[in-house]
This record gives structure tokens, sequence and C-alpha cells, in this order.
């Protein structure tokens, strides 16, 4: 095939956004500088894993993460190498106001964001920014028991409002919070809810979601007369589904496992609770604390809907049917018996990430940002001809097998606005807070017990993803 033939088969828009996506508490590091306050994942060592401890411990690799505090120059030089159009991020919540409820913002935090955004300017790199990324400040989990408490609300738009006045010029992309509907499976880590989760009822975790949703909405309204030229979105952890058979008692399960999802999608996308939310709130004995103000502030709707996708799995309504998947946050799902896993167990499914695409816009009609999308993998670094690398081709694989389903959603018709590889360069896992399971184009000389240079090293992967995006995915075929 030519280079004309190419170009007709390739379907990414001339303006579609590559790029790449970390989070300060897996990235930066320097815990407690520069007036920084602790947040919920200084207290948790082992991700899920373990409760939470009571301060930070020496265990803890997010308290160091990969030193981005200190090297963000060096790696968002390898991202503009790469061609990085867009780099999400996120800020830390509480290098800005470190207990949450502060009068006043910390400028050595802001300082420090204003230099990150300076330094993608500089190579023509737009920043997406996620506002909360698992980074509640600690003060407000053990203070007010996070977001179950309606005066979240408040503090985090006196947070919005800061961040919204102070980067206005340099950030244009925002995104409320990191996979929102996540507080179901861990209301500590999404949520900063310090009720122990099998002394949490379904009534305090549902009123925890509609505040956030609240203060979602109102921050989007925030954003649009604050930033009025600004795309605000939402993110959603990406829980694809199928039925694990084609019996009907499957199908009606896999429809409430999306409902699961698209309960905080519709919110933030229609400016409404749907129809079935009365159900689900009879049965799990829910009646929601809602305000007509919070009505009227729902009605301000995102611009875009921003998702993560890894993997795909199957649902039953018999429980003991099929093989328990691996997942990190999700409970009850099964192992698809024509799909492979990754060496985490989590299934490999390309189609899965076409099907998503398809399903988000033809529910909602409105553009789509793939935020999170990579292999997690025990990467080994080797001595190449260039230097030390990883031949990483597992990885190329899977994302070049992704990203051509990305291709055919595209001629489906989906409007998608960009696509930024989860963990661009290796970070600590947010579940299990391990370095071990890669996920980066950027090897990062760092083991799970602390050790290590920090040196960063490209991988195959690298040079693969740099002429992807030089190519504007042509080089896919």
């Amino acid at each position: 095939m030519d280079g004309a033939e190419r170009r007709e088969r390739m379907s990414f828009p001339k303006d579609f956004l590559w790029g790449g996506a970390i989070a300060a508490n897996q990235c930066e590091g320097a815990y407690n500088e520069d007036g920084k306050g602790l947040d919920i994942e200084d207290v948790l060592p082992h991700g899920l894993k373990t409760p939470p401890t009571q301060e930070p411990t020496e265990d803890n690799l997010k308290l160091r993460g990969i030193d981005f505090y200190h090297r963000y120059k060096e790696d968002i030089k390898l991202f503009a190498e790469m061609g990085f159009k867009c780099f999400r991020l996120s800020i830390a919540w509480s290098r800005i106001f470190p207990n949450g409820d502060d009068k006043e913002p910390n400028e050595a935090g802001l300082k420090f964001y204003d230099d990150v955004f300076d330094e993608c300017a500089k190579y023509g790199i737009q920043p997406l920014v996620t506002i909360s990324h698992y980074e509640t400040p600690l003060h407000l989990a053990r203070e007010y028991n996070g977001w179950s408490n309606r005066k979240l609300i408040d503090f985090y738009l006196t947070y919005c409002e800061t961040i919204f006045k102070r980067y206005k010029d340099k950030v244009k992309l925002w995104i409320t919070f990191n996979e929102i509907n996540s507080i179901i499976h861990a209301p500590f880590m999404s949520g900063a809810i310090n009720t122990p989760t099998d002394q949490l009822t379904n009534q305090d975790l549902y009123q925890a979601i509609h505040h956030e949703l609240v203060a979602s909405a109102k921050a989007v309204k925030l954003c649009h007369e604050l930033i009025p030229d600004a795309k605000i979105g939402c993110m959603i952890l990406g829980v694809t589904v199928y039925p694990l058979t084609c019996k009907p008692e499957d199908v009606i399960a896999m429809m409430k496992t999306d409902r699961d999802t698209f309960l905080f999608s519709d919110v933030q996308a229609r400016g409404y609770y749907p129809s079935y939310a009365k159900r689900v709130f009879e049965e799990k004995g829910v009646k929601l604390n809602i305000t007509d103000e919070d009505k009227e502030a729902l009605k301000n709707t995102v611009d875009f809907i921003s998702f993560s996708y890894y993997s795909s799995s199957c649902i039953s309504a018999d429980p003991e049917a099929g093989e328990a998947t691996k997942s990190n946050l999700t409970k009850n799902l099964k192992r698809n018996p024509y799909t492979k896993s990754s060496e985490w167990g989590w299934q490999i499914d390309p189609e899965g990430l076409r099907f998503t695409l398809n399903k988000l816009y033809d529910r909602y009609q409105k553009p789509l940002f793939i935020v999170e999308n990579g292999l997690g993998a025990n990467d080994v670094l080797v001595d190449g001809k260039d230097g030390k690398t990883v031949e990483d081709d597992y990885r190329i694989d899977y994302m070049r097998k992704h990203l051509l389903q990305v291709e055919e959603a595209l001629k489906d018709g989906v409007d998608l606005m960009g696509y930024t590889s989860w963990g661009c360069i290796d970070l600590i896992s947010c579940s299990t807070a391990e370095i071990k399971k890669r996920y980066g184009f950027i090897y990062v000389d760092l083991n799970s017990d602390g050790t290590g240079s920090m040196e960063r090293y490209k991988k195959k992967s690298f040079e693969w993803y740099k002429n992807v995006i030089a190519t504007n995915g042509e080089a896919l075929a």
C-alpha cells in the first residue's frame, strides 16, 4: 500500500490530540515539600490491598513517585520528542490547599504548576488537567468524612475557582473528576470516605456520589464563566462488559452493570438523574437529599466525555458461572473465554474499545476523549544498540491493535477528540502502589523496594509511538 492509499484508509482527524497521561499522586513525589499537605494516597502504601495507615510510611512508593516534581522538564522534553500534542496530568489538590479547607491557597504549589504548564507551552503541548485524581486532601477525609459531607462541594469549588483563575490562559481542557464512578468500588481512594467499607451504608455512599455530581456540574458552570474558550468534561472508569452467555438473564445482568457506570455519565451529560435511578435507589434503600438548587446546578452539562479503557469482562446472573476475572477495582466480573489476558490477568480486547466508543457516542452524541489506555507489564531493561532499553513488542502490539479499532470507531462516525496513553512514563501503580506493573514508553530505573537511579530510558515503543503521532496514525497500517 502506497502513502496515498494509507492516507485514504486512515481516519484520524488533522487536529487529533495524541499524547499521554499521568497523575500527580503516582508521579510527583515530594509529598511534603513546598507547603504540600497530606492527601489520601500518602497513607495508602499498598494501594487497595491494605487499609490506610495513620501517617505516611517509608514503604509507600508514592511519597517519592518517579520524582516528576524535580524532573518535569526532563520528562516533558521526552514527551515533546515523541511529538505529544496533549499531556494529561492532574493538579494535586493538597499542593494548592494543603488541608482542603484553607482560607488561602499555597503560592508555592500554584507556582509549580505554572512552571509545568509553561514547559508544556514551550513545546506546543496542550495540557489536559484533571482537577481531582484520587488526591483529596487527607484532612477532608478525616475531618469531614470526604464526599459524604456536603461541605466538600464548596471546598472543591474554591479550589476550582483558584486554579481556573490562575491558569485560564494556560489550560483550555479540564476534567472534573478522575473515574468518578470508581467511588462505588473504592470509596476511600475515590471519594475520601473515611468510614470502613464494611460499615458504609448505601445511603451515605450514594449521597456522596450526589455531592460529587453536583460539584462537577457547578465546576462546569464556573469554568464556562471564567474561561469561555475552555472545554470541560467528565471522566468515567470504562467498565466494558458482555453477557457471559446469550441467556436473557445474563443480558439483563449486563444492562444492570452498565447502569452502574451510566448513572454517572447520564447525569453529567444530560443534566438530570435517569429514570432507572429511581428503582436503583429504592432497591438499595437510598433516599437522596436533593435540593432544588442541586437540580438546577445539574443542568450544567459537560462539553465532552472522557474515559479509561484497558480491558473488558463478562457478567452472569449466576455467581457460580464462569471464571472470575482479575480486575483491580470491579467485582463479580467473569473472564471472557474468547480473549487473551495480560500477565496481570486483564483481558485484552481491542474490539471492546471500538464497542465502548460507539456505545458512548450513540448514547450521548457528545465528543469523546480516550484519556487512559495501555498495557501494564513487567518490563525488563536490556542493553540495546543505542544504550539501555526495553524490547516491549508486546506493548506495541497491544496499542497498535487498540488504535486500529479507534480508527474503526472514527469511521463509524464517532466524534473523538484525542487519545492519551496511560502511564506514558513508568509510574507507581494506583491499585497496588508498586512499580513493577509498567505502562510507559519511558523506563524509570526504580524498583519496588525503592532502590534505583531514577534514570530515564527510552523503550522500543517510544520510537514506535513517535512515528504513529508523526504520521497521524498512518504508521499503524
